[in-house]
Order: C-alpha cells, then structure tokens, then sequence
C-alpha cells in the first residue's frame, strides 16, 4: 500500500487487512507536512503512523508492515520491490489537490515531480524484480475533463476513413494535478505495453464520507476529513457550512458534473481489483464512481437534509476560481467494477447528516477562514498574500516550495466559529 497515510490509503489498508491480505504500508509522511506549510488541518484529528498500526494490532491481531519511504527515492523503491515480492501493489502515494498544483510554478512543478518520478521509479522496479506483480493505480475522471460525447471506461473504438481501432479515450485535464495523472496513465500504459506489466487504473470520481467498518471500529483509527479549499471537496465543504448555519457556497453557475462515491465503495472497488488481476501485458482502466451530480444538486441535497430537520440554509454563488464548462453533457461509463461484485452505497439524507454530525463533533477545529473565498485561481494562481511573497523572491526548487499563506485577501483575524447549528442528527450509518 503506497501512500498508506492518506485520507483513501488509511482506509484501504485497514480494509485489505481486515479482509486477511498482508500488508506492507509506504509512506513519507509528506501530506503531513503539507498540512503545516499551507497552514490547513483534517477536520477530525488523526493519529501518528506508528500509534495507527499498532493499535491495529491491538484490536484484530493483525500486523501491518509500516515503513517510512519516499516513492521518489529510486534505490528505496527497487530494493522494497526486490525484498517484498509484492503480489500486488495499491498505488495511492501522489499529490492529489488540484488547487495546490495551480498555486504557482514551484507547486506546479513539485506535484508532477513527485507524480510522475514516484511512478516512473516503481514501473521500473517492478519490470526488474518483480514482473507478474499486478499494479492498482489510483488515476482520476478528472482526466477525462467534460466531453460532449459518453465517457467511456478508458478506451474507445473510433472508426475513421473507413479503419477501425480501439484508441485510449480523448483526455482533456483539468489542473496540473490532472495532467500529472494523465501522464502516469500514459507511462502505466507504456510499460505493460513493452515490459508485459499488467496494471489497473482506477479513474475515481470525488469521494465522501469517512467511515468504513474498520475505522468505525476505535477513535484511534480515524482517517482524514478535509474541508479546506487546497485539500477539501464540495460535499465535505457543504457539509461544515450546514453544520454552522453558513451558507452553502456554489462555484459558478453550479451545474458542473462530477461522479461521486462513497468511501466505503472505494475501499471495495480497490479489493474487488486485487482480487481480479489482468493477464499480463494488459492496462485496463475501471471508472470508479456510483453516482453523478452537479455542484448545484449537492448543495440542494445538502439543504434538502437540514430542512427535514426543521433547519433552513442558504445556497449562494462565487466567481468560479477554475477555468472549466459550468453547464455541460457528462454520461460516464461505470459498469466493470459492478460486473465485478460491487454494491454501492448511495448518497441520501441520513448519510449527509451523519457527516454534518460528524463536523458538529469537532466544530472547535473548524478555521472559518477556510470557508471563504476560494483563494487558489486557475488564471492567477495563489491568493494574493501568496503573490505578493512569490514575487519578492526567485521561485523556489520543489525541495524547498514556500508555506501557502491560507488568508482572506483582506488578511482578517480569525473570529470565532459560529456554533454548530442544533437539530435531530441523524446516527452514524
């Protein structure tokens, strides 16, 4: 498991344990520290590495193999792949926020660096030492972007001057991020290709939630919530602002359309893969999403929720920070996981006031600032606090990118947070 720390990569691991797999997990450690420098925290507090396994442990008597390491560090990577002899390998160890990559060059740089080096390292590894080794990689539908045609699951048959093929589908990426994915897509593709690798690109939509069965099962093993405008996702911002009797704030004209699945459904969709390798020399891609909604559906849902309560909340709209279609066709293919065995969880009301639930428990860790104005834009890049500390100084090398100053442009103090608006909250699931 590469990337074992993560918000997906906690849950994953835990649930490949629990389900009798032996796991080795990979990380450096660096979204912690990201954390730091843009000065953003998981909503739910989250324990250290070594306290997460071994109170694993404790509870099941099950070991996870944790161990410290950088995916772009080329040595540590062979000789992890030349000692383990690794049946399958869970690649979730990226950069993962499309904010972060459009913050200025030096992020833009570090996230297809660290994306693509990492990959391109165990690619090469694996061709080496251990060549039957089934690589499950975490990919994106953001990479897709929003064609006026069906999305299909990676691959379509395009018949042109009378020859037909079966082609990569057209990719039209949305973020630095985005391409970065596209491209480890691309180099995935190549070396089962040449090499006889076989590998399974899962093209996720947006996840929610934060409960599986096995982080529900102690306090100490709770994975991230990130709500922020750097790391966090529309739901999981909605979600905070209900809980606080904010408004619900909509990017743009709001119909942007994205496939959603709920956490419980991804921990799934990565065993449902493990368990089903391709044959060797095949790159297969998996949509990985169960549902599809516009920005503005979610946030109607949101509302719809608190006012079965009894609770009224506001949807308002914000200049869209992101350069992208905001009313567009979006029919996206996700049938092979489901031929595969999975049975999705769907959104509803209880599921959305579990999460708010959730929020109202730790809403003292909120920082309102983070629910504000946007303060990445795809057309100029960081706030402007962040801008005006960029151009005092030469941009700085991907090893030494500066902290993101996370402020309201007016630079406003923290005021204290609302309280968290009162109401029958659903139980958890």
């Amino acid at each position: 498991m590469l990337g074992i720390d993560g918000y997906l990569g906690w849950a994953t691991a835990l649930h490949l344990s629990s389900a009798g797999l032996d796991v080795v997990g990979i990380d450096s450690l660096v979204r912690r520290r990201w954390d730091r420098e843009c000065g953003t925290q998981s909503l739910i507090p989250v324990k250290s590495m070594p306290q997460r396994v071994r109170l694993w442990r404790d509870l099941t008597g099950r070991s996870i193999d944790w161990r410290p390491m950088d995916l772009c560090d080329s040595r540590a990577v062979t000789d992890l792949v030349r000692e383990v002899q690794p049946d399958a390998l869970v690649h979730f160890a990226e950069q993962r926020s499309a904010p972060f990559s459009m913050i200025d060059l030096a992020h833009a740089t570090l996230t297809q660096v660290n994306n693509l080096v990492g990959t391109l390292n165990l690619l090469h590894a694996l061709r080496d030492h251990a060549p039957q080794a089934h690589l499950v990689k975490l990919g994106t539908m953001g990479e897709y972007g929003t064609p006026n045609i069906d999305i299909e699951e990676g691959f379509l048959t395009i018949t042109h001057n009378g020859r037909q093929d079966r082609l990569p589908f057209p990719m039209q990426p949305g973020s630095f991020y985005h391409l970065s994915k596209l491209h480890d897509s691309h180099n995935i593709q190549f070396a089962c290709r040449i090499w006889g690798l076989r590998a399974t690109d899962l093209h996720q939509g947006v996840v929610y939630g934060n409960h599986t069965d096995e982080v529900a099962m102690h306090p100490g093993l709770a994975t991230r919530f990130d709500y922020d405008a750097i790391w966090g996702t529309v739901l999981n911002r909605f979600c905070v602002q209900a809980a606080l009797g904010l408004p619900l704030t909509v990017y743009g004209k709001g119909g942007q359309t994205r496939g959603f699945l709920d956490i419980r459904d991804t921990v799934a969709c990565v065993r449902l893969a493990v368990e089903h390798p391709p044959p060797a020399g095949e790159y297969r891609v998996f949509n990985q999403f169960t549902e599809q909604f516009s920005v503005k559906a979610l946030a109607h849902k949101v509302r719809g929720a608190r006012l079965s309560h009894g609770l009224k909340t506001t949807i308002v709209h914000l200049p869209n920070p992101r350069v992208e279609r905001e009313e567009h066709y979006y029919n996206a293919k996700h049938q092979k996981l489901l031929d595969l065995g999975l049975r999705p969880h769907y959104l509803g009301d209880t599921l959305i006031e579990s999460v708010i639930e959730t929020v109202g428990r730790y809403a003292s860790r909120v920082d309102p600032t983070e629910l504000e104005q946007p303060n990445v834009d795809w057309r100029r890049g960081g706030a402007p606090s962040w801008r005006k500390d960029a151009a005092a100084e030469a941009a700085p090398s991907p090893a030494t990118v500066k902290p993101v100053v996370l402020l309201s442009p007016a630079r406003r103090r923290r005021g204290p947070l609302p309280r968290p608006v009162p109401g029958r909250l659903a139980q958890g699931r």
